[in-house]
């Protein structure tokens, strides 16, 4: 009787589990299984698939372009994540003290983050116009931002800072809030002053939080494309914002080489796997969960 029982329980959680279960197979498992067959035949689209082997392998390796493209990808996600947590953690503190009007700045931080990537991307490349464009009349200037290869990185950069650092800021809130009043206490009643109950209290209990800020905003710096595609089409000049997740799409697209782009993803693939996973490695001993 009871080994019956636990079959219909198990039968049942399965049951409620299929939906997820089928999403998961269909829109994760499937479409890897299709990209590596992909990254294993020669395909443009329209003519058949045909099946060239470990070729679009060893093409992708000797490209200079793709190469390149992971340098370029590599460099934007370092000038995008430190600065991104830092406003984001700085920013959470300040909104974290119920400071008057810290309500509608919550709000305020969140926006260009629900907002369509590639709709910012058209109104930032009107504010870095460099004739009639916002930032040039403020600065008085006539600067050239998106056109130049060295400022063209940066720029985009900053434009996926501004975009991405109400997330980061949430996030971070969440953790303050989460932090027990006890522990500040007791750091006060010791003679602590801010900075040292934020950095020996409040920082090393955010650890948690800040290990999945990190491995969601390197995830995403890494594939990043709608905004960086609409301030820089085609790589921007020369080259200096053709980040991978461009790069795919231009060979995907504009050369119709479904093979090789197929290697690329899954280039991109595995350096996020290798990143969170040294990520995790990192953050395995110095966090703590249980204050009990």
């Amino acid at each position: 009787m009871a080994s019956k029982l636990a079959r219909r329980e198990a039968g049942i959680g399965y049951l409620l589990l299929a939906p997820s279960l089928f999403g998961i197979l269909a829109f994760l498992v499937l479409p890897i299984l299709v990209v590596i067959w992909l990254s294993l035949n020669s395909w443009d689209l329209l003519s058949p698939a045909r099946y060239v082997g470990l070729d679009n392998f060893a093409h992708v390796f000797a490209d200079r372009a793709f190469l390149r493209s992971l340098g370029v990808t590599l460099l934007f996600v370092l000038l995008v994540i430190p600065v991104q947590t830092a406003l984001g953690l700085f920013a959470a503190t300040l909104l974290s003290r119920g400071l008057p009007g810290s309500a509608f700045l919550r709000v305020i931080y969140v926006i260009p983050w629900i907002c369509a990537p590639l709709a910012l991307g058209v109104v930032w490349k009107w504010i870095f116009a460099p004739t009639g464009g916002a930032l040039n009349a403020v600065l008085g200037a006539n600067t050239a931002w998106l056109s130049d290869p060295v400022l063209a990185l940066p720029a985009v950069a900053a434009v996926s800072i501004w975009s991405q650092v109400g997330y980061v800021t949430l996030f971070f809130m969440a953790g303050l809030a989460a932090v027990p009043d006890q522990l500040l206490d007791a750091a006060r009643i010791d003679g602590a002053n801010a900075w040292q109950t934020f950095w020996q209290v409040k920082l090393p209990l955010l650890r948690p939080t800040m290990f999945f800020v990190l491995v969601t905003g390197v995830i995403s710096s890494f594939q990043a494309f709608d905004t960086i595609y609409a301030l820089t089409p085609n790589g921007g000049p020369q080259g200096s914002t053709d980040v991978i997740a461009t790069r795919i799409y231009a060979e995907a697209f504009q050369t119709f080489n479904l093979g090789r782009a197929s290697v690329m993803a899954l280039v991109l693939f595995a350096v996020l796997v290798l990143v969170t996973l040294a990520q995790q490695f990192y953050f395995r001993k110095r966090i703590t969960y249980d204050l009990s």
